[in-house]
């Protein structure tokens, strides 16, 4: 496979699809319809379904409200609506939550809301006295609105599904950079989990690589956003080591985990997200030397501002767009990770 930074690349290696869904453009009962928030996602996920995406208005009035009008007839279709709960988070998850309900309102027959990103969905608990569990609450507006089922893509805990009382379809990034990381043929690999939280998803990651050994970062949080990390709990001296995380947000986990790493020994630090969240100063410590390439998905748009020479961008395009596919078909998801 020819991979290359700033591509969107995704194969067949790691992940089980089928060729493009033929014949789709021929069930008039399948709707998909974009939000504001990342169309040209949405537009790649048209393109491997073979078909466009809905005529829908979008607009704001003086006051800050925002209007959505679908522009063809939905009633009795399947309805999927792509909208990641990225920044902002509030517009695009109310953005979200609008179009659900023009879509009840609307008639069609199921809507699913696809979410590439899964919004306020770090606070799943309760850590502390007198907090909101905000991953539940936005479960519950997305359901109220009238959407049928969810699609999501690696979410910041598994839990959250058993937030819904509706179907949940949750899929993963993880088949994209694992094709990637693949076809680099990197030596002496090791596979680093950021913190104990992440242990599950690192050591099933590490098992798609050949069962490479895993190692993990000791680290205590002492507040949102500001994290001081211990010690590596592994050995990592002389070897390739690839940091695996569900999401890179500000960056200082990530960072002072290859920091750590690199004084450790080893001698190649990688990165692998697949929410590239990127809240300053993100950039400057993704591309301040520390990593070799930092590889994320296109789950969130990123703009050139935010793009830097170490930065890889693979698209999840592919995989989305064979899931709803699949949903709409009533065929196995989960066969595809299988």
């Amino acid at each position: 496979m020819n991979a290359h930074r700033g591509s969107a690349v995704l194969s067949s290696a790691t992940l089980k699809v089928q060729p493009a869904a033929t014949g789709l453009t021929e069930n008039h009962r399948l709707r998909l319809f974009s939000g504001s928030a990342n169309v040209q996602l949405s537009q790649e996920v048209a393109r491997y379904l073979g078909m466009d995406l809905g005529p829908m208005i979008r607009k704001r009035f003086a006051d800050g409200e925002l209007y959505v009008q679908i522009q063809e007839s939905i009633r009795g279709c399947d309805v999927y609506l792509i909208q990641p709960c990225c920044q902002p988070v509030n517009d695009n998850l109310m953005e979200l939550l609008i179009m659900i309900d023009a879509c009840r309102r609307a008639s069609a027959r199921q809507i699913t809301a696809v979410i590439p990103y899964y919004g306020y969905a770090r606070a799943d608990r309760k850590t502390a006295g007198r907090e909101s569990i905000t991953a539940k609450l936005v479960a519950n507006l997305i359901t109220e609105a009238g959407a049928n089922r969810v699609l999501a893509m690696d979410l910041h805990s598994a839990q959250i599904q058993g937030y819904f009382d509706i179907p949940f379809d949750h899929v993963y990034g993880s088949p994209v950079l694992l094709d990637y990381l693949a076809s680099k043929n990197l030596p002496d690999l090791v596979v680093v989990s950021p913190d104990v939280g992440g242990v599950a998803r690192a050591r099933a990651f590490a098992k798609k690589l050949n069962d490479a050994p895993l190692a993990i970062i000791d680290k205590r949080r002492q507040a949102h956003n500001i994290a001081e990390v211990l010690n590596v709990i592994g050995d990592v001296k002389g070897k390739t080591a690839v940091l695996v995380d569900d999401m890179i947000d500000t960056g200082g986990t990530i960072a002072e985990g290859a920091r750590l790493l690199r004084e450790e020994g080893a001698s190649r630090v990688y990165a692998c997200a697949t929410h590239a969240v990127f809240s300053p100063p993100a950039i400057e410590r993704l591309s301040s030397g520390l990593f070799e390439e930092v590889i994320v998905t296109n789950t969130i748009p990123l703009p050139e501002s935010d793009r830097f020479p170490q930065l890889v961008l693979l698209s999840v395009a592919n995989l989305l767009g064979e899931t709803i596919w699949r949903i709409h078909e009533d065929s196995s998801v989960s066969s595809m990770f299988r």
